[in-house]
């Protein structure tokens, strides 16, 4: 990526909180973490990294964060997997997120759903491959991938009796005018079905954030290099609104330090109510459902239309 990373020229503007359905544990957390990375070995750098993420944070639950829009690019159908790569390239991201109940003493949901999307290194999603991504980027095409076009990096994992799932990615690009980021909603009382999860209804609709400094360094590595342009902050996204792992940001947690290409790990708890509804696809406005889709999406994106392969 060449050039300055921060977008000087986008305001900060911020999407309207709504629903105070979606809770976080905070005496919690470093028993979620060490929970979520169960299968890695236990460090000092690892209990740290926990006890940082709920130093702001005091027993029992909490307001973690507001639902927020859903955005433009959402499908159905997302397909029932852990790896969600499909062979798009890309520095590695393992994915741990632990599901509890707000409204049963913060205890692991059990069959919650968790579905995340989100773009490829130089900012294309699934299903709006031609969509463009700002800046100078190749055309998707030109990855090498062998990905289906209309399902890469999107999925769902269903917990189990720990509340955790965990997904495989790659590390997210960028698209003007938002800054790195993950979506993602919780459904509960559907089941798995043909490949995906149907039935049910979601109980919280939000967005994952990354470090700036973790996420620039990333740019600067193939092939998020190829994707050049002004890339936007935290401070000037508009839907983060700078509260932290309050506000979804993660916990990022690198394999090797000093090689950022192998990797990271990033956990975040997100508690919410099971009798909740939001599915963050409302209209107009700020408020109701999580308010409409962020202005300023890719220059060419089919009005929140996909394909009609991915509409299929």
């Amino acid at each position: 990526m060449t050039g300055n990373h921060k977008d000087k020229s986008i305001t900060r503007r911020r999407a309207i909180a709504v629903t105070g359905g979606t809770v976080a544990v905070g005496g919690l957390a470093v028993a979620g973490y060490q929970s979520a990375f169960a299968d890695t070995s236990s460090t000092a750098t690892d209990a740290t990294a926990a006890a940082s993420a709920s130093a702001s944070e005091s027993s029992g639950c909490m307001t973690l964060m507001s639902s927020v829009t859903e955005g433009p690019y959402h499908l159905d159908g997302a397909l029932v997997r852990k790896d969600i790569t499909e062979g798009k390239s890309g520095v590695p991201l393992t994915l741990r997120l632990t599901v509890v109940d707000a409204t049963d003493g913060c205890t692991p949901v059990k069959g919650a759903a968790v579905e995340i999307w989100h773009c490829d290194a130089w900012g294309y999603y699934s299903g709006y491959t031609t969509a463009n991504p700002g800046g100078s980027a190749p055309a998707e095409s030109e990855d090498g991938s062998t990905a289906d076009d209309d399902t890469y990096l999107r999925g769902y994992q269903i917990a189990g009796a720990n509340g955790v799932v965990k997904f495989e990615t790659i590390f997210p690009g960028w698209y003007t005018p938002r800054t790195c980021h993950i979506h993602l909603k919780v459904h509960t009382g559907g089941q798995k079905e043909d490949g995906t999860y149907e039935g049910g209804k979601v109980n919280y609709t939000g967005q994952l954030f990354f470090d700036d400094e973790i996420a620039e360094e990333i740019f600067t590595l193939e092939p998020y290099s190829k994707h050049s342009g002004s890339y936007t902050t935290l401070d000037n996204d508009m839907v983060y609104d700078g509260g932290g792992a309050s506000s979804g940001l993660l916990t990022l947690k690198a394999v090797h330090k000093k090689d950022p290409a192998k990797g990271y790990k990033g956990f975040l708890t997100v508690a919410v109510d099971p009798d909740a509804e939001n599915t963050g696809a409302g209209s107009g406005g700020g408020g109701g459902e999580g308010g409409a889709p962020p202005s300023g999406a890719p220059g060419d994106a089919p009005g929140g239309t996909p394909s009609a392969s991915a509409s299929s």
